[in-house]
């Protein structure tokens, strides 16, 4: 997928979010995108690792920060909390142009955003490392105890239940309307 096209992908989700009543920071479209590309297959390309707060892709930060730079996305500072992302004043020449392509997946991105829009930092790492470790490592048989084990802060009832969250976000994207994607 070409960049103009991942960018019109991420713009939508932002707006999905917000939809939702998410804060749309990076950190939500950072978890949201890792659901996207790891639960629904959706050919973004980015590169995550397991880093402070889960799942991380720097690929992404880079590619939030090209499309500030080009007017698609904008930082609103929302007092006392960190910024959020809001459309900027070119959003609606990229949604235009590419319209298409974010709508292909219209279904996939209204599905995440409603899944993890209204999510808290701290419920969002926990969400996106159980999805991490259950896809990283599908032979774990204790998603719950190595999560707590990679993030010490987190403790066993929290993991147990974003687990069980995550199996239920599973079990619910078979019935999203869209393309037939590779189902990871």
């Amino acid at each position: 997928m070409e960049r103009l096209q991942k960018a019109s992908i991420l713009l939508r989700l932002n707006r999905e979010l917000r939809e939702a009543g998410s804060w749309a920071g990076e950190t939500h479209m950072q978890k949201a995108t890792f659901f996207l590309q790891e639960l629904l297959a959706l050919p973004l390309n980015f590169d995550f690792v397991l880093y402070k707060h889960g799942p991380f892709s720097f690929d992404l930060r880079d590619e939030l920060t090209f499309m500030r730079a080009q007017g698609f996305l904008q930082l609103e500072p929302q007092y006392p909390y960190g910024p959020t992302l809001t459309a900027g004043p070119k959003s609606e020449l990229l949604s235009t142009c590419y319209q298409r392509t974010a709508e292909e997946y219209s279904g996939q991105l209204y599905f995440i955003a409603r899944k993890l829009g209204s999510k808290t930092v701290a419920e969002l790492e926990r969400l996106a490392t159980a999805l991490y470790i259950r896809h990283r490592d599908p032979n774990c048989n204790d998603i719950a105890g190595r999560l707590t084990k990679l993030k010490p802060h987190i403790g066993l009832p929290d993991a147990q239940s974003a687990d069980a969250e995550v199996l239920q976000i599973i079990q619910e994207r078979n019935d999203i309307p869209g393309p037939a994607l590779k189902r990871a």
